[in-house]
């Protein structure tokens, strides 16, 4: 299996056809615990002696069909799911943070990321910023860093980091280096490729990709995986039930269908919008005058699903724009089937203050679109019928 390409190991990888019943879509294993026959055998699923199933919290074979997938697809030795992508960013960083190390970052993140590592591992000890760009990052890293975070693109402004660069400067102060590949999916981009030591997902968002499931994973080194297991599931408990784990496996099959479809409607959104007039800039990698857009070709399959648009006259026009969209619902989640649009500064990146939001480019006026799986054009007629509505306003 690990030898067919991408879109049969989306179909098949991590199940095979149940030898008990003959069902070849995995079951649904819907128990919160698992009889282990004798006290010897306890004894030993208990210590790590022996692998199996004893309690659904620490193990069940849903979701270990959707950990074996996902790490399948990303290319790397194993996977952790958990409840939520918050959950595995959790586990992830209290696993391999103590007091005294530091993080740094190439922002912006997603809001509840950098909300994370910014106020709540404060209170244990641990030191988090933010590079401006490699150069800074380079200039700044000292052995006391212990894992050097990115997106790829980031939320929301679809800035691309070269993940190579990223992987060999945290290597050489003993870091490791993490990334969130929400946005590209491992269809487009696998950054264990480039010598990227983990790989975080909110597999809410384009895993899924039906808006019916929440629920987040970490892949990476087999060692390493072990680790978080122990830390997010037995100590933690952020575990991801065997439903959602079900939704997730199914929605996983049809990812490379599904993330073509996206791409070439956000690529028609982006090129149809680019010189519009009540449109300040346009924000996709997919741009040739993107500054990340050499980067991006280099390693990304494709350049994703996600556009945002900058508005001229701020917030005013952005809610005008928003609140005239049909078929952009607007909600603060992405990667849906169906499309989606919302207001960074006043939703998902709110708590970062003002002064971080203009540092980061999330400006008043900026709307992130997650461009579905509809006819491109009918979304592009969408967006027009919203932007004449800022137009006539401004007029």
């Amino acid at each position: 299996m690990d030898n067919s390409r991408f879109r049969t190991r989306a179909v098949h990888a991590g199940h095979e056809v149940d030898p008990g019943t003959g069902a070849h879509a995995v079951p649904i294993y819907q128990t919160s615990t698992f009889g282990y026959g004798d006290a010897d055998r306890g004894e030993r699923l208990f210590a790590g002696k022996e692998q199996g199933y004893f309690y659904s919290r620490l193990g069940n074979p849903t979701v270990r069909a959707f950990e074996e997938k996902l790490a399948s697809l990303e290319g790397t030795e194993d996977a952790v799911a958990f409840a939520s992508g918050m959950g595995a960013l959790s586990a992830l960083s209290l696993t391999l943070l103590e007091p005294g190390n530091e993080v740094a970052f190439l922002g912006p993140l997603y809001g509840g990321s950098e909300g994370f590592f910014r106020h709540i591992l404060a209170k244990f000890g641990v030191t988090v910023w933010e590079a401006e760009n490699l150069q800074d990052l380079q200039a700044r890293l000292t052995p006391r860093v212990r894992m050097v975070y990115v997106e790829t693109p980031t939320n929301p402004t679809l800035r691309i980091s070269d993940l190579r660069e990223v992987a060999r400067l945290a290597h050489r102060v003993g870091a490791l280096a993490v990334a969130d590949n929400t946005f590209s999916t491992p269809y487009l981009t696998r950054p264990a490729e480039h010598g990227v030591d983990m790989v975080l997902h909110s597999a809410t968002k384009y895993l899924g990709g039906h808006g019916d499931a929440i629920g987040g994973v970490v892949t990476g080194h087999a060692d390493l995986m072990a680790e978080i297991r122990v830390t997010g599931l037995r100590h933690v408990g952020a575990s991801l039930g065997p439903q959602e784990a079900y939704l997730f496996l199914r929605g996983m099959k049809t990812l490379p269908l599904r993330m073509d479809a996206h791409c070439e409607g956000a690529l028609q959104v982006a090129r149809h919008f680019a010189q519009h007039p009540a449109i300040r800039r346009v924000f996709y990698p997919g741009l040739p005058d993107h500054e990340g857009h050499e980067v991006a070709a280099r390693q990304m399959a494709q350049f994703g699903g996600m556009v945002s648009f900058d508005l001229r006259g701020g917030y005013d026009s952005a809610k005008i724009f928003l609140d005239h969209l049909q078929l952009f619902v607007q909600a603060v989640s992405l990667g849906d089937v169906e499309s989606l649009s919302c207001h960074p500064a006043s939703t998902t990146h709110q708590l970062l203050g003002a002064e971080t939001l203009a540092r980061q480019g999330v400006t008043p006026g900026l709307a992130r679109l997650s461009v579905g799986i509809e006819d491109p054009a009918d979304l592009i007629e969408d967006l027009e019928r919203a932007l004449e509505h800022v137009e006539a306003v401004a007029r």
